[in-house]
């Protein structure tokens, strides 16, 4: 049974109700509760349109069925620096080992001549998409859009969450916010393995849709718990630079992926973090960082860790892809 609970955030969207400041009270304060108990909750009423979401359901499917020797025609090692398009089953690494999975990488579509890409900035560039199908780059152009104007949203009642102004995250660190997706193909197999590993997330917030396949687990202080799959909702999560910006009192959970249903899981992870200079520090309301070290998967402390937020994301990703790190790097 899961432990996650899910929130009607309908308040923070629909323009009638953006200025219902009781709900979206009780909304910033179910999102404490959730972040500080568990790290993960799910969202209701987010506005996002069910027939896109199926559209990209469809057409991820769609591209992921085709030869491995079709999809290497948008190979990531292609993109460059960028570091977009697909790699193969057990092409990420988590901990050190291959996953269990295949995925196609997309960011912020950025044209050769921005002066980002001119100066080689890693992860900045144009997105890799397939010829087929088609539809499927438009498609994460349109769910990268959505997904931009709910991270927000969801902004707002973060904030108000940490006893700071509802512009506050928005004004200090997302103006520019560093917004990566990616769609995950689990292939039914083996249960004995892990589709990822436990792991954490680098930002500030996940916004997940899953499909109804199951096997995403977080860990509570009650032991591993399944995030159930529910129609309509999205599952968001704590990322790392929350945790240090909160001093530990959200908890970035290790969460891992086994797929278990004898079907293709799909999964469609978009994170929302800080721009890419951005140097993120306690927020006012933070209290003394507490110790997070022996709960992490890595060992390693957020609270330790010096620089800007695209230093922390670098050095993340390219332990997930060491051989193209050596590559482009």
């Amino acid at each position: 049974m899961s432990s996650v609970r899910t929130i009607d955030i309908s308040a923070l969207v629909e323009p009638s109700r953006l200025e219902d400041e009781a709900a979206i009270d009780d909304i910033a304060r179910a999102i404490d509760e959730a972040c500080s108990s568990v790290g993960f909750f799910s969202i209701s009423g987010h506005g996002v349109d069910a027939a896109l979401a199926a559209r990209l359901d469809e057409l991820a499917r769609s591209f992921f069925s085709q030869p491995n020797e079709t999809k290497a025609a948008i190979a990531m090692p292609l993109a460059g620096r960028a570091w977009r398009g697909w790699f193969p089953v057990g092409g990420e690494l988590t901990s050190g080992r291959p996953d269990r999975k295949e995925g196609l990488y997309a960011g912020i579509e950025l044209p050769a001549e921005d002066p980002r890409v001119v100066a080689g900035i890693p992860l900045h560039g144009p997105n890799l998409y397939p010829a087929t199908p088609s539809g499927l780059g438009p498609a994460i152009d349109e769910w990268f859009a959505a997904m931009t104007a709910l991270g927000h949203a969801l902004m707002r009642a973060l904030s108000r969450s940490l006893g700071l102004s509802d512009s506050w995250v928005n004004d200090h660190l997302t103006g520019d916010p560093v917004r990566l997706f990616r769609i995950f193909h689990y292939p039914p197999g083996d249960d004995s393995d892990w589709g990822v590993g436990v792991h954490t997330d680098y930002g500030l917030l996940t916004i997940l849709m899953q499909d109804d396949c199951g096997g995403l687990q977080v860990r509570t202080n009650g032991g591993w718990v399944d995030v159930a799959p529910e129609p309509n909702t999205l599952v968001c999560n704590v990322g790392d630079m929350l945790e240090r910006m909160t001093g530990g009192r959200w908890r970035s959970a290790p969460h891992r992926v086994r797929n278990t249903s004898g079907r293709s899981r799909l999964s469609f992870p978009f994170f929302f973090d800080p721009s890419w200079d951005a140097d993120v520090i306690a927020i006012p309301t933070a209290g003394a960082p507490s110790s997070d070290a022996d709960h992490r998967w890595d060992g390693r402390s957020v609270h330790e860790f010096t620089g800007t937020y695209g230093d922390y994301l670098l050095g993340k990703v390219s332990k997930v892809f060491p051989d193209l790190k050596e590559e482009v790097l």
